[in-house]
């Protein structure tokens, strides 16, 4: 948590234009004290219209995708599990491009890749139980299945899209990036994101008892039909607000939930918080690099794999592994 402030206030001081420490507290107090103004008002926009939505937006997204990435990893007892398993970034992503092909406004491109994230899932759901044997495998080769047609669909509209409009767009929203974030597109994503945050943590006692397996958890007396629906259906809600303002952004998923575990052990209680804080910090910390390494920016979703790669081989190469 701590490292978390220290980085959240860090990005407001760092960026092109250049805002002093003092200066921001001084503006940041004025919201609940009454001070006098000693600053532009160019100073004010900045850190209110442009850098707070993109920090806020970061910490939402990296927060809700670390959480996604620990609830799947435990119920499907498999540390390799990301967010988009079911395909909700896949389906998100054919959305996002679908708006974008269509021309359609900012808002819109955003509301269709949140339904096409949920349709995905909704299929991916859908398929599995029809298949009677292995309810877990059979979960994720529907994701798999379903994810892999919703990219071949995305490829099918780069094809035919516009390749000196419409192509571009589509190709630099699915790199990820929050560059366009603003304050709308806070109040749109932070009730889903919330939503499935709190009552995943609510249910944080049974992810524990799903990670020991599906029997030993019908057993203990939890009904498990039930409970994968709910953490699907948190999960899939987290995952699709996020990538429908951010984009596809991997690998935070997959590596946090794995530091989280090693920092503080596999118990739910305890692990959800920290994937939470974790997640924050870290997508926040990666978006500052984004803006700051070089004169263009650069697309989150190629740092995060530039970053997630080397750490996860670290992993497998040093760590003992075994899921308890």
């Amino acid at each position: 948590m701590i490292v978390l402030i220290l980085i959240f206030i860090l990005s407001f001081v760092l960026g092109r234009y250049s805002v002093p420490p003092g200066q921001l507290l001084e503006v940041l107090a004025t919201r609940v004290l009454p001070l006098e103004q000693r600053w532009s008002d160019t100073v004010e926009t900045v850190i209110f219209q442009v850098r707070l939505p993109r920090i806020l937006a970061a910490i939402m997204i990296g927060a809700a995708l670390s959480t996604a990435g620990a609830a799947y990893q435990g119920m499907f007892k498999n540390p390799l599990v990301s967010p988009d398993i079911l395909g909700a970034s896949a389906g998100a992503g054919f959305g996002a491009a679908l708006g974008i092909y269509f021309s359609f406004s900012m808002i819109g491109i955003q509301i269709m890749a949140f339904i096409g994230g949920l349709a995905a899932v909704a299929l991916t759901y859908g398929i599995s139980l029809r298949i009677r044997h292995d309810p877990m495998l059979a979960l994720v080769l529907s994701g798999i299945m379903i994810g892999s047609l919703f990219t071949a669909a995305i490829s099918g509209i780069k094809y035919i899209a516009d390749p000196y409009d419409k192509l571009p767009a589509i190709t630099f929203w699915l790199m990820g990036s929050l560059a366009s974030i603003n304050p709308q597109d806070i109040y749109m994503v932070v009730v889903p994101i919330m939503a499935g945050m709190i009552l995943l943590f609510l249910l944080r006692w049974r992810l524990n008892v799903m990670a020991m397996g599906e029997e030993e958890a019908q057993v203990l007396g939890l009904n498990t039909r039930r409970l994968k629906a709910v953490v699907i259906l948190c999960c899939t809600l987290m995952t699709a607000a996020s990538v429908s303002v951010s984009g596809l952004i991997g690998w935070v998923g997959l590596v946090i939930p794995h530091l989280a575990r090693m920092i503080v052990g596999p118990n739910y209680q305890v692990l959800l918080p920290a994937s939470i804080l974790l997640g924050g910090g870290y997508l926040l910390l990666v978006d500052d690099l984004a803006r700051l390494l070089a004169s263009m920016e650069i697309p989150l979703g190629i740092l995060t794999a530039l970053i997630g790669v080397p750490f996860f081989l670290y992993l497998l190469l040093n760590s003992k592994w075994g899921w308890k």
